[in-house]
Order: structure tokens, then C-alpha cells, then sequence
């Protein structure tokens, strides 16, 4: 278990009233969030994105990490206590632990990647088949290799395996690092003819989400700057 931490990802979905309230209401509302996420990521892993564009039911990501799940609940705790999440909504929510893979030969970090924040993360929740769980370790084994492979010609895009069993709904949530969408897409696409894809039971609701800094994600919400703070001399 050392080394091993809690992954959460978050999903917001602002109402759309929110966006007729007062700009200062606005303000402050974005402020009071923006401030809980600065204060989680003095000690901890913390990544936003938007999904303004690409996603109908949601607006927002926030990405966390840490040893325990102490300090992911006290971040939600606070979160709560701004305005902004009067007026949201958690759309799409899920918890999960990084463990080393039992098939790749490469070193599997325990930590999030700190120095990879490429352009966008793609993220979807998955659940493979029962019947997968009842093969031979030697040829599940063999099946993953040939998929991994398949994916390290893919360069650019960088794979994040989460695991779920037992905390969340789901099996696994895996995310990707990419500068490019239209190569994760040709890598998708190649990887449904492999023969790992016949044991995917499901891996939707599938998230393309752009990398922002908090006050840019939040910007995205209603199109308006976050008002700086006075100096208070």
C-alpha cells in the first residue's frame, strides 16, 4: 500500500441561473472556489479542466490525488461551503487508487505525472467482462501485452490506470495525457480490432477535457474574468 494513492475526479454542471446572478455574485462565488482548490494544492495533487464545449452535462473537472481520503473529503467539504456550489451540480463522479499493473514491464508511477499536463486529458470510467476475471493469468497476461503494445506506437498519449474495485462503481478509471485528440481517436480506433476489446464490458461516459488553470476553467463558466482581490494595506 506505500506509495499508493486515492485518485478523485469531480464533474461540475453549473445552472445555467447562475450565470444571470449579479457579475460581483459571479466574482465572488468563483473566488471562494478558486481559493478551497489553491489551498488543497499547497500539499497535494490538483488539476482543473473544462469541458465547456465538449461535454452537454458537464463544465468542469477537478482532478485530485492524495495518500488518504481524509484530505479529498475536507476538499469537497469546503468546495460545498462556496456559493458556486449552490448552484452546481456533481454530474459525473468517481473514485479510484493507483496500483502497480500486473502486465506492463514499465514502471508504473503511484503519484499522478506532476510534469504532464499536456493539452488535454481524455477520461472515461471501465468495466471489463466476468469472463475475463475466469482466464488463465498466462493469457490474460498475453492479451495485454499485445494492447499495450498496440499503444506505445501511439507516442503522444500518455495512459493513466486507475483502480476502483470495491470503492466505486466501476472497475478501473483510465485517463490519458494528449496533445492531440485526433491520436488518441486513431489509438481508440485500432484498439477496438485488438482482441483485449472483445473483454470491455463498457467504458463510457467518455470525457474530453481541456487543461486549465483553476480561474481559466472558471472564466469558462460565464465568458467574464475572475476580480482580482484588493491589496489590503
Amino acid at each position: 500500500m506505500a506509495g499508493r494513492h486515492f485518485v478523485k475526479f469531480t464533474f461540475l454542471k453549473v445552472d445555467p441561473a447562475w450565470r444571470r446572478r449579479d457579475a460581483d455574485d459571479r466574482a465572488r462565488d468563483k473566488e471562494e472556489f478558486a481559493a478551497a482548490c489553491q489551498d488543497f494544492a499547497e500539499d497535494h495533487f490538483l488539476r482543473t479542466y473544462s469541458t465547456v464545449g465538449t461535454r452537454g452535462d458537464t463544465d468542469l473537472l477537478v482532478r485530485v490525488a492524495a495518500p488518504t481520503l481524509e484530505p479529498i473529503h475536507e476538499l469537497h467539504v469546503v468546495l460545498n461551503q462556496s456559493g458556486l456550489m449552490r448552484w452546481a451540480d456533481i454530474s459525473h463522479s468517481y473514485l479510484a487508487m493507483t496500483k502497480e499493473s500486473a502486465y506492463s514491464d514499465e514502471e508504473q508511477p503511484l503519484k499522478p505525472r506532476e510534469g504532464s499536463d499536456r493539452k488535454y486529458l481524455i477520461i472515461y470510467p471501465m468495466w471489463k467482462r466476468r469472463d475475463w476475471y475466469m482466464l488463465p493469468g498466462e493469457e490474460r497476461l498475453r492479451i495485454m501485452r499485445s494492447h499495450i503494445e498496440t499503444g506505445r506506437r501511439y507516442s503522444g498519449i500518455e495512459i493513466n490506470t486507475s483502480y476502483s474495485f470495491g470503492i466505486d462503481d466501476q472497475e478501473f478509471v483510465v485517463s490519458f495525457n494528449a496533445d492531440d485528440p485526433g491520436e488518441f481517436l486513431d489509438l481508440v480506433h485500432e484498439l477496438r480490432g485488438t482482441e483485449s476489446s472483445a473483454y470491455t464490458e463498457s467504458e463510457t461516459p467518455i470525457f474530453t477535457c481541456i487543461t486549465s488553470s483553476i480561474e481559466r476553467a472558471l472564466d469558462a463558466l460565464d465568458g467574464e474574468r475572475v476580480a482580482a482581490h484588493p491589496t489590503v494595506t
